[in-house]
């Protein structure tokens, strides 16, 4: 059952055309991956699916409702990750979710959250305190006050290590086990195959390929692709994590 429906969506700058015509359904509870290369049109995507933009034409629905008609229902329903500059800097994390709970006016148990994003210690730490982990973790533990049914991940785990990276991959599956539906926008094609259910390749505005990650690879393999070198077993990740281990450090 599709809890997302894009159809024939177009968004114009002018005489740009960021988003061409795209159209693609996201099943409920599964973790859909939009990516491709930098002005593909995947952020303008992303931001009309939050209400944040208007399209110049097309329609989403997000839950049965239409983003443009009904975009208070539509944000009562998803999480939208925050960068840094979304985060007032005098309060404490605990004292943030309970502000963004006052937001949606909404009731949430501050520690429960940040226990599952492993953030309980911080509780009392300013958000420009932490790590880049950290921040990541309490920016996704964010999306979640209003209990919403969707939420929105934008390039998650940018600039993290790969502990750090890991360790927020287990926290959206985590997410995606309790029944939230989850979009992302990646530039890391190992994270789109290790998350995605269903993702969308985006070039100048267009869905080029959409499909699992396992059939878009088949159909590459199928039209008679063949690496120019043998695949090593390993990776310098591989020694990496080897050497220093999975788990989490925060600094």
């Amino acid at each position: 059952m599709a809890i997302i429906e894009v159809r024939d969506l177009v968004k114009r700058y002018g005489d740009f055309t960021a988003v061409k015509g795209i159209s693609f359904d996201v099943q409920e509870g599964e973790i859909f991956g939009i990516v491709g290369p930098n002005g593909a049109g995947k952020t303008t995507t992303l931001e009309i699916l939050e209400t944040l933009k208007d399209p110049t034409s097309g329609s989403v629905t997000i839950d049965g409702y239409n983003v443009v008609k009904s975009p208070w229902q539509v944000k009562r329903r998803i999480g939208v990750q925050l960068q840094a500059a979304g985060f007032y800097p005098g309060l404490s994390l605990r004292e943030l979710l309970e502000l963004f709970a006052g937001l949606y006016d909404v009731k949430v148990d501050p520690m429960a959250m940040l226990r599952k994003v492993q953030l309980e210690d911080k509780a009392n730490a300013r958000f420009d305190k932490l790590s880049g982990g950290q921040k990541q973790r309490f920016s996704i533990a964010s999306t979640l006050v209003n209990q919403p049914r969707v939420i929105f991940l934008d390039e998650p785990s940018t600039g993290l290590d790969p502990q750090a990276r890991l360790n927020l991959w287990e926290l959206v599956r985590a997410i995606q086990k309790d029944g939230i539906t989850v979009v992302l926008t990646t530039h890391y094609m190992e994270e789109a195959e290790q998350l995605s259910n269903h993702l969308a390749i985006m070039d100048e505005g267009e869905i080029v390929a959409s499909g699992t990650p396992d059939s878009l690879i088949d159909a590459l393999l199928a039209r008679g692709f063949k690496k120019p070198e043998v695949v090593r077993l390993a990776s310098l990740e591989d020694v990496f994590l080897d050497l220093t281990g999975k788990q989490l450090r925060d600094e």
